[in-house]
């Protein structure tokens, strides 16, 4: 279950952000108010994910899938431009999240 909550804030890690980009500089009512909603959503579900996953653990996992996800976000809905090099320490990322996970006891 601990992963679950984990997979779950990491994802409204990139909800967050995403709205975040869009309440232009938290200009836009709606967007702001998505934002905290993503943010306390993401936050509590990391904090009962590192009730049984070590700190170590769980919060480089969150960051990592954050980190991908919202590159992903930003290349799809805004257009944002990645040079092939950076795709691929993107990669190394990716391979660094799912390293953590498979070596984890």
């Amino acid at each position: 279950m601990a992963w679950l909550y984990l997979m779950i804030a990491g994802i409204f890690e990139v909800v967050w952000a995403t709205f975040m980009k869009l309440s232009n500089g938290f200009h836009k009512f709606n967007f702001t108010v998505l934002t905290i909603i993503g943010m306390i959503i993401s936050f509590v579900c990391l904090a009962e994910a590192t009730r049984r996953l070590p700190m170590s653990l769980a919060y480089p996992i969150w960051t990592g899938i954050g980190a991908v996800g919202s590159i992903i976000v930003g290349v799809i809905f805004f257009g944002d431009r990645i040079s092939p090099i950076t795709w691929v320490f993107v990669g190394c990322l990716l391979i660094g999240i799912i390293g953590i996970k498979l070596t984890s006891h």
